[in-house]
């Protein structure tokens, strides 16, 4: 068969490839050549230069797999990819050890100062006073996001004699004690305590902006922070305020929110320490990445089991469950908003009514990707889902009951918290036109349809509180597209849910959740 590589790939990768195909390397191809050419292929593989559209996927009639040689999808349209029936596949695990290494490096590097040093010494001038540094041995080190990368991290600061805590609502405490950490509560306590922070959260609506002004305001002045995950999760404006003023001692970082950066308030700061996105740059990640891609679609290719799928639906599927897919992996996404205090360890998914009868493991996986999806800097797929939930010592339960109550199928999801408390959602397809309803939030019933946008609050039942969250939302700019109150009794506990077209940002989600009084208050993003 024919493979079709249009980004620089190492020359193991286009090796392995070459062993059972013919292999066409056509880099710097502009979107009217691609289209020209890709009709006669069977494979394509990328990096994150070439853009992979619904236009390029239309034209590779012939294309069984598109690979990407690296971690994100970004460029890929995977809607597309799927609706012709396409695989798409990565190298998820190819740059883990740079990452983690690169880390470190930028944690030392900020700690003893040592690109400021070297830029001086390089000017002519002998600094040793000036660039006077810190020790990391005894310090505390602040892990937010213990995946497979901030564990690395954590390993390797642990050798240095750093003390690790940790934040990761999605960690099992087991799983941290056996690893050497303390796991703490909240992202509060985790900056109030470390001399240094290091961040290794995906980038999602809950997570955008995570560190901001107020936040960073309980660092230490004498603390450092590292970031080699994702931009824009530490507001990098405020970062420089707090830089400028002395009030953090530094910070190291390798992603941005706005890349390539070719401008920022981070310039010229004595104690920023800055990479252009170098935390995959290693050779050996490159030769990971080729080599494991190649493997991926030479697999793809034979028609064999994809590891890596991004949008494999689990094999053969009943058609009565096919509209529950996105359903799960959604009330996944949702039940890990409303349980952030952290899953103790297990999630129990149940299968009511009439899909009881099926073989619904697919489910709980999709449960499960949705659950990780919240959390994970790593792409989860039904595949790797539970590897990455072992990995954080959370354990999934399925039972099946005929019994559904009112609705012909439900499936409902629900864990307990680490402050004891039971949370549980659930969700059902209605016919005709495969409508999905969310009909179960906190232990209490409602009838609401997902949307990409939503908030959900739960308070004490009285006059007024609907107005009052209009309003906020109003002077927000936050339109509201529907709203839904459920509540088991009178005068009792309630929840509202809200369809939103735009995110609520924190700000505004903790200002409405103070001024109604609500026990909890969350923003969610259900893709």
């Amino acid at each position: 068969m024919k493979v079709l590589v249009t980004d620089p790939l190492a020359p193991a990768g286009v090796e392995t490839l070459a062993i059972d195909h013919d292999v066409d390397v056509m880099t710097e191809l502009s979107k009217a050549e691609l289209l020209e050419v890709i009709g006669g292929y069977d494979a394509l593989v990328v990096r994150s230069q070439t853009q992979v559209d619904a236009d390029v996927i239309a034209a590779g009639t012939r294309l069984k797999v598109i690979a990407r040689a690296g971690v994100g999808v970004d460029n890929v349209d995977l809607d597309a990819a799927t609706r012709s029936g396409i695989v798409v596949c990565n190298a998820p695990q190819s740059n883990i050890i740079s990452a983690a290494e690169h880390t470190v490096a930028m944690l030392l590097a900020v700690a003893r100062n040592i690109p400021q040093a070297h830029g001086a010494l390089t000017l002519g001038r002998w600094e040793r006073n000036k660039w006077t540094g810190t020790e990391v041995y005894g310090k505390t080190l602040g892990v937010l996001g213990l995946g497979r990368i901030g564990s690395l991290v954590a390993q390797r600061c642990q050798a240095f004699g750093m003390d690790v805590i940790a934040y990761d609502p999605f960690l099992a405490p087991e799983r941290a004690a056996r690893m050497d950490v303390e796991l703490l509560s909240s992202v509060e306590e985790v900056l109030g305590r470390s001399d240094f922070v290091t961040v290794h959260l995906p980038r999602t609506a809950e997570t955008a902006n995570l560190l901001d002004a107020d936040r960073l305001a309980l660092m230490r002045p004498t603390a450092r922070l590292i970031n080699v995950a994702r931009g824009g999760i530490i507001d990098e404006a405020a970062l420089a305020t707090a830089l400028k003023e002395g009030r953090i001692a530094g910070a190291a970082f390798d992603v941005f929110s706005a890349e390539p950066l070719v401008d920022s308030p981070l310039f010229g700061l004595p104690n920023a320490v800055l990479t252009p996105h170098l935390g995959a740059s290693t050779s050996e990640a490159q030769d990971k990445a080729g080599t494991q891609v190649a493997e991926f679609v030479n697999l793809a290719l034979a028609g064999e089991f994809l590891p890596s799928a991004l949008n494999l639906q689990g094999g053969p599927l009943d058609d009565a469950l096919r509209p529950f897919l996105p359903l799960a992996e959604r009330l996944g996404r949702l039940l890990a908003s409303i349980a952030d205090d952290g899953i103790t360890g297990e999630i129990t998914v149940e299968f009511l009514g009439a899909i009881a009868g099926s073989d619904c493991r697919v489910l709980g996986l999709s449960v499960l990707r949705g659950v990780l999806s919240a959390a994970s800097t790593e792409p989860v797929t039904l595949v790797n889902a539970p590897l990455m939930a072992d990995h954080r010592g959370i354990h999934l339960r399925e039972v099946n009951d005929p019994q559904s109550g009112d609705y012909v199928s439900v499936l409902r999801v629900r864990c307990m918290r680490r402050d004891g408390r039971v949370v549980r959602v659930a969700g059902t397809v209605l016919q005709p036109g495969d409508r999905e309803r969310i009909i179960e939030v906190w232990d209490t019933p409602i009838d609401v349809e997902p949307a990409p946008y939503m908030a959900v609050f739960r308070y004490d039942d009285r006059p007024g509180v609907i107005g009052t969250i209009g309003t906020a939302c109003g002077e927000a700019g936050v339109n509201i597209a529907a709203a839904q109150v459920g509540r088991k009794s009178g005068g009792g506990e309630a929840i509202m849910a809200l369809a939103l077209d735009a995110p609520l940002t924190h700000d505004v989600l903790v200002a409405i959740t103070s001024s109604i009084g609500a026990h909890e208050g969350r923003a969610i993003s259900l893709p």
